[in-house]
């Protein structure tokens, strides 16, 4: 996948109107220290577009990265920061829940957990909660250089055990180190959007 173009186009805190796109969104979504600005930093290859730190819970919006005028990816408020307050943990819930509910070019939602431990009860809630709300998540196992290769297989099996995955989910190791794994993301990227086109096609076909 080339990147062409990148631009943050739209950020959206907990009371602001959810933009419209004309275009295929997928989500992004994890604990807060999971890497997942790192990820979408190394799919965009930019250094720093999505913000990372060393500090959890950074990601307190949804920002909407516009990837070469023809898709969203959506970065999604992390989960499970301890020092969040309850009632600001509940309104970031709602405010993921409005997006689940009313994007009407969300395709698919990529679930991020930490490829070295097993699945959180915060990670298990945020599969359920995915899932119960229509969609099927790709997990990505992230900081897969921490483990031997040799225990790859074991740890993603671990995941899928943890998660209690649907059949067939695909669980990719990825590390924002080495780069490994992300043209396997890409691949799945450029299939979910090839079918969104042809969805879209087939739709304006029907129009006419």
């Amino acid at each position: 996948m080339h990147i062409k173009s990148v631009n943050l186009e739209t950020v959206c805190g907990i009371t602001s109107v959810l933009p419209e796109n004309d275009k295929m969104e997928i989500a992004f979504a994890g604990k807060s220290n999971v890497g997942k600005s790192s990820l979408i930093n190394s799919l965009m290859q930019r250094k720093s577009l999505a913000r990372t730190s060393s500090q959890p819970g950074k990601t307190q919006t949804i920002n909407f990265y516009n990837i070469n005028e023809q898709l969203y990816f959506t970065d999604l408020p992390g989960y499970g920061y301890a020092k969040v307050g309850v009632k600001m943990k509940e309104q970031w819930a709602k405010l993921i829940e409005r997006y689940l509910l009313t994007s009407k070019q969300l395709r698919v939602v990529f679930l991020l957990v930490d490829i070295r431990h097993e699945p959180s009860q915060n990670d298990k809630n945020m599969y359920e909660w995915i899932v119960y709300h229509g969609y099927n998540p790709l997990i990505i196992a992230t900081k897969s250089d921490k483990i031997k290769r040799s225990q790859l297989q074991k740890h993603i099996k671990m995941i899928k055990t943890g998660l209690d995955v649907v059949d067939g989910t695909p669980v990719i190791p990825f590390s924002s180190l080495t780069k490994d794994g992300r043209d396997d993301i890409y691949e799945y990227i450029e299939a979910y959007y090839e079918d969104y086109s042809n969805e879209a096609s087939d739709m304006s076909g029907e129009e006419e």
